[in-house]
């Protein structure tokens, strides 16, 4: 709820009517709504009396609400009015594609378009074709499929108990579009997600859950569902009983151990922890070793290796169907007709990931880069491409999980002191062995997110650094250049603890020098005030204690600079402060303000001290 989400839908890279006319029309200077473009053509098709020219178009603008172009253009025409009345058409194959259709508009608009789509009214129709597929209603035009072919299918090609077993399937087919089209305007829209308590939809998707032995695509689409409606939502809470949470429970503890049954176990663990609050007190530790379970056997899985597996599966059925059609060939002794659009292209689902974080969990390789082979299959081959993205993903949240771990659990449950300078080297090997690693913004983020907290805890329990100076200020150089706020404010953090800890030890004054030097043009020079006040509590943490620090700071002459810099910052708080920062931040920048001056007091009465 609220939060923003990776499309599950790319733009294709042409459209298969041809130009798009909405671009056409932008270049042109011609007005989008007078151009007879694709969108206006299939938009009359909608109400057309044959149900196969419904159907067409209802495919034809599944295909075009995913070019960006034509979004506008499909909202002048009310797009969604249109189609959410054949959410209930008298055809199964109607009633399927358009509510694909919807459900692409959903997962490519975003968050303006689902809203509008709310305000559209496509709840009432889709809540409605929820309903009744769950009902049965749909028996009666099941029955007349199956004895006059209205679903198009010659009745002479299909005996009664294959077109009874093809229409289920169509009817599990529409289900698991409409939940989908349901989960995407929930994730949001709110409106959506309260029309969803007050229509009673928990019981219906339950119901769907429910048959996750028959179908677990559909399961595993209701389970994305419920993750996103059960998040900061109390109303709904209310709405669990028991025999629901015996659901969840069923399909979380399914003995099934394939890839598809892991990520529906997975996804129904983090449903039930949205439900933490709920569950009551006698389960809750049966409950939260389930999950951990659940979660263990996710993390043992190795991202690489799958997708290895995954290629030689491939490979191999490539094989088979070669041989297949060599023997084919030689028994019918006439060559085979190919056709390209007979080409098999394998069945990606293409999902959402949530990292779940526990401190039992062994995350730890997870960090690591993804694997050099799997990445060189992934290069080669252009649909598999994006899982290079995907495997990169893993590692950045593994390191993100790693620093909630570092920063919350006793060094002894993190392994004691030997365990956490592995650690330090682990992440050294990590980020010095990638050079380019400063272009790598997520990376570089996760990655100084978690050096900053073991140095943190490395530093506060008096363990020796594994990390030299020079390799830190290599990183922090970097960093400090880099576009995200996040990554900045990390570097800084990093090297006043490093500087914290050099201040207390001998022969460190030029390194303190030069700590000292890079904090104050930070402090000084970068935009961000949310940077220059941690640069400014980096440098107060330095220049704190200790007699080396207190040489340095007089020899870099930081009192002078810092004196100059002080009604600058202050300044900057006043004209800036409201407009760009939260209160939080404003908060934080109001208490380094005052530390400053309590600071540079303290700074005049150590040059006083050490010039006489």
């Amino acid at each position: 709820m609220g939060k923003s989400r990776t499309k599950r839908f790319k733009r294709p890279q042409f459209s298969p009517t041809g130009d798009c006319q909405a671009e056409a029309a932008a270049a042109n200077g011609t007005d989008p709504e007078e151009d007879d473009g694709p969108a206006a053509e299939l938009l009359e098709k909608l109400q057309h009396p044959s149900a196969e020219v419904r159907e067409c178009a209802c495919a034809g603008l599944a295909r075009l609400v995913q070019q960006r172009p034509a979004l506008p253009g499909l909202a002048r025409r009310d797009a969604v009015r249109r189609l959410g009345p054949l959410l209930l058409d008298p055809s199964l194959a109607v009633r399927e594609t358009a509510a694909g259709a919807l459900r692409n508009l959903s997962a490519c608009g975003g968050f303006e378009v689902c809203d509008d789509m709310v305000t559209k009214d496509v709840m009432t129709p889709l809540v409605a074709l929820l309903k009744e597929v769950l009902s049965c209603v749909l028996f009666h035009l099941i029955l007349g499929a199956v004895l006059f072919g209205s679903t198009g299918l010659d009745s002479n090609e299909m005996s009664p108990q294959e077109k009874k077993d093809q229409n289920r399937n169509s009817i599990e087919n529409i289900a698991n579009e409409a939940v989908n089209v349901l989960w995407n305007i929930c994730e949001c829209s709110s409106r959506a997600v309260s029309i969803f308590n007050k229509e009673g939809c928990l019981e219906i998707v339950l119901k769907y859950l429910s048959r996750f032995s028959t179908n677990v695509d559909l399961a595993i689409s209701v389970a994305y569902c419920l993750q996103t409606v059960t998040e900061d939502n109390p109303e709904l809470l209310k709405s669990f009983s028991a025999p629901a949470l015996h659901v969840l429970e069923s399909a979380m503890l399914s003995p099934v151990s394939s890839m598809e049954y892991i990520l529906l176990k997975t996804l129904v663990a983090g449903t039930i922890w949205n439900l933490k609050d709920i569950i009551p007190s006698k389960s809750q530790a049966e409950i939260i070793n389930a999950i951990l379970k659940i979660l263990s056997e996710v993390l043992e899985m190795d991202a690489g290796e799958t997708v290895i597996q995954m290629k030689e599966t491939e490979t191999q059925r490539i094989k088979t169907a070669a041989q297949t059609e060599d023997t084919l060939q030689n028994v019918n002794g006439d060559d085979l007709i190919e056709d390209d659009e007979m080409e098999e292209i394998p069945h990606r689902r293409k999902v959402r990931r949530k990292t779940f974080i526990s401190d039992l969990l062994p995350i730890f390789e997870k960090t690591a880069f993804p694997n050099s082979i799997a990445v060189d299959v992934c290069s080669r081959n252009p649909s598999w491409k994006p899982l290079i993205r995907k495997m990169s993903t893993i590692q950045c949240r593994a390191l993100v999980c790693l620093q909630s771990l570092v920063s919350l659990l006793d060094v002894d449950h993190l392994g004691g002191p030997a365990a956490l300078q592995t650690l330090a080297q682990h992440l050294s090997q990590l980020l010095f062995s990638q050079p380019d690693f400063a272009k790598h913004v997520d990376f570089l983020e996760a990655i100084s997110s978690a050096l900053r907290a073991l140095l943190q805890t490395v530093a506060s329990k008096n363990i020796p650094q594994c990390m030299t100076p020079d390799q830190l200020l290599t990183l922090c150089r970097a960093g400090v250049h880099s576009s995200n706020v996040g990554v900045r404010v990390n570097v800084v953090s990093i090297l006043g603890i490093t500087g914290s800890v050099l201040a207390k030890e001998d022969g460190t004054l030029d390194t303190l020098k030069t700590i000292g030097c890079f904090l104050l043009e930070v402090a000084t020079k970068d935009p961000s005030l949310v940077v220059a006040g941690e640069a400014l509590d980096a440098l107060f943490d330095v220049f704190a204690d200790g007699k080396e620090a207190e040489r340095a700071s007089v020899q870099i002459k930081l009192l002078s600079a810092l004196k100059e810099f002080q009604p600058v910052f202050k300044m900057k708080i006043r004209k800036e402060g409201r407009a760009k920062y939260s209160p939080d931040q404003l908060c934080v920048l109001d208490n380094v303000k005052m530390n400053l001056r309590r600071f540079v007091a303290y700074q005049e009465t150590v040059e006083k001290r050490l010039t006489t």
